[in-house]
């Protein structure tokens, strides 16, 4: 078995052992990110709420907690759930609409356990939340979600967002307590566009938060999130919240933008040839099951092999990654090993049990994804 790139690009020493496929993260370059995101937040002086939908893992969520989080950003109460009870958080919103009784009976036993506040992007939700917690004899604090651009979910910024701001302030048993948006469509521009984008995402909050307040609601919070984004929304003077995610790990996706390099991608996959069927093919014994599906910007294909960009994951199966070889590849024989970035980290963790931490280039500890398939 040989390891087919430089060894200061890797992550796992070679004479390391490894039953591949195996999802590692280096628990140098992991820490690094949380506390220099941690660093930033509070240079421009806004609280740090990490989305955990990345890790869902209890020991990050407390590695980000002690770095100086406020608290945390779940989608579902599912993994709300998991990190209150398992990992010890106090403080979560819930970014993304909590809809059906069974779930606010689940958020209602949560908010005995911790300070819950949840996302709402229409009346008819907010209606129905104000009503259960009538019922349960409790009050919910909520945040309106608004929309800057992405065009997926939340009330259009500016007077949308007022109108139905000052429409949820009036029912019983809520609070509104901030607003939120996701600059995803910042990340989805060509990254001389991004600073443009993310700016007038965050000014336009800012002036939308200033017209519900202009109305008697006090709307402390007013929060951003977006990886790619992060050194950039929350600049704007009025933001006072932000929620990245991706930032622990990073991945293939992140190259485009031209701040980030293998050196601060934390988790890989460890992958071994299993086959060569072909001089310019090879196999590795991943696949679908563990890289997920999801394209890149970046690096072509379906994830970056570390040291080797110039060899591409072109096609995946559930067990099989398919690699096209240029002309005159070193290594890439069977048995040989390869790290390999995957193109977006965050559905990757959420097909594993566990991610396997690495220091000093030995696998030291693992932890379990906790938080794995809490898709309600």
């Amino acid at each position: 078995m040989a390891i087919v790139a430089p060894a200061s690009e890797l992550i796992v020493a070679p004479d390391t052992e490894v039953d591949t496929p195996m999802l590692v993260v280096s628990e140098e370059i992991l820490r690094r990110n949380i506390d220099e995101m941690a660093a930033f937040a509070a240079g421009v002086g806004v609280s740090l709420r990490p989305h955990i939908k990345t890790h869902k893992t209890a020991q990050i969520a407390r590695l980000q907690m002690a770095a100086g989080a406020v608290g945390i950003t779940c989608a579902k109460v599912g993994e709300a759930e998991v990190m209150v009870d398992q990992a010890g958080i106090a403080d979560v919103l819930l970014a993304y609409p909590t809809i059906g009784e069974p779930k606010v009976r689940r958020l209602v036993a949560l908010m005995e356990r911790a300070t819950v506040k949840v996302a709402v992007d229409s009346l008819e939700a907010a209606d129905m939340l104000s009503r259960s917690m009538t019922r349960h004899d409790r009050t919910l604090d909520v945040v309106l979600e608004v929309n800057t651009g992405q065009n997926r979910s939340g009330v259009t910024v500016g007077a949308e967002a007022e109108a139905m701001a000052l429409q949820i302030a009036r029912l019983p048993n809520l609070r509104l307590t901030g607003i939120m948006t996701h600059e995803g469509h910042a990340n989805s521009a060509p990254p001389d566009e991004m600073e443009t984008i993310a700016i007038a995402a965050g000014e336009a909050m800012v002036a939308t938060a200033e017209a519900i307040r202009s109305h008697g609601i006090a709307l402390p919070t007013v929060s951003v999130g977006s990886t790619p984004a992060a050194r950039i929304t929350p600049t704007v003077r009025g933001i006072t919240e932000m929620r990245p995610g991706t930032y622990v790990f990073n991945d293939n996706s992140a190259f485009r933008y031209g701040t980030i390099g293998v050196d601060r991608c934390a988790a890989r996959f460890v992958a071994t040839i299993v086959s060569r069927p072909a001089p310019d093919r090879c196999v590795l014994d991943t696949g679908s099951k563990s890289l997920a599906m999801d394209p890149s910007r970046a690096h072509p294909g379906h994830g970056y092999i570390v040291g080797h960009p110039d060899v591409r994951i072109v096609k995946l199966s559930e067990e099989h990654a398919v690699c096209s070889l240029p002309d005159e590849t070193d290594g890439f024989e069977i048995s040989d090993r390869v790290e390999i970035i995957p193109n977006h980290i965050c559905p990757t963790v959420n097909l594993m049990n566990e991610l396997f931490i690495v220091r000093d280039g030995a696998i030291v500890d693992t932890w379990q994804v906790a938080a794995r398939g809490m898709v309600r």
